[in-house]
């Protein structure tokens, strides 16, 4: 397993995620990107946290990051991984703003689109042409899984980083069987100093989502699947 740990503090990495963490500072006092400002907490609850899952993006992937916020895991995950490319996905423009100037200010292969998901997974650009989908804090499993199932391709991969997260895998059964994902595999670690656990949600997508799905205008969260 790979030193993360080493890897967020030294070399050409440490110098990427010291500078993020300098451009996140600076742009949470106008945008309020994240409630987690103390350097040594985002390194671990943040930094740390995107990297965990690095493992399970495949080689040279293309990949789509929904709700991306502060830029988690999407950006970290640049930063370790130069052979993978983003295209993040926000709602908020406040928050695009940011996420243009991290991969501006980092060199990092992303393209930020202002977009809901929603509306994003219906585009003939986005709809399946993804290697991985993934997303960070944005929604519970099963409402997470149909605004993200759409952008992945048949083989591809969705990803959903969560904390514990065995009764909303229980309760997205339904949404993977509908959506076209089948669940592979749970990644269960660590993070340092005891600050808690997390889960990262493994879904291959099986088969083409019906073209029905987002279903938009809130449904996903009123009336999850």
């Amino acid at each position: 397993m790979r030193d993360y740990e080493r890897e967020l503090h030294s070399g050409e990495s440490g110098e990427k995620f010291a500078a993020f963490y300098a451009l996140l500072r600076e742009y949470n006092e106008k945008f309020n990107l994240t409630r987690i400002v103390d350097e040594k907490d985002c390194y671990v609850k943040h930094f740390y946290d995107s990297v965990l899952g690095e493992s399970l993006f495949p080689q040279n992937s293309v990949c789509a990051e929904i709700g991306s916020g502060g830029g988690f895991p999407s950006i970290p995950l640049m930063i370790v991984r130069k052979d993978l490319t983003f295209t993040l996905i926000e709602s908020v423009g406040k928050k695009c703003e940011f996420l243009r100037a991290a991969a501006e200010k980092l060199s990092l292969p992303a393209k930020v689109l202002h977009m809901r998901a929603e509306d994003a997974a219906h585009e003939e650009t986005l709809r399946e042409k993804f290697d991985v989908c993934c997303a960070r804090a944005v929604a519970r499993l099963n409402t997470l899984s149909e605004y993200c199932a759409s952008f992945v391709k048949k083989g591809g991969v969705f990803l959903a980083y969560k904390a514990n997260a065995e009764e909303e895998i229980r309760q997205a059964r339904n949404a993977f069987r509908i959506l076209g994902l089948q669940q592979e595999s749970v990644l269960q670690a660590d993070l340092p100093n005891g600050e808690g656990k997390r889960t990262i949600v493994v879904c291959r997508k099986t088969a083409q989502t019906p073209q029905k799905y987002p279903r938009g205008q809130g449904k996903e969260r009123s009336r999850p699947l």
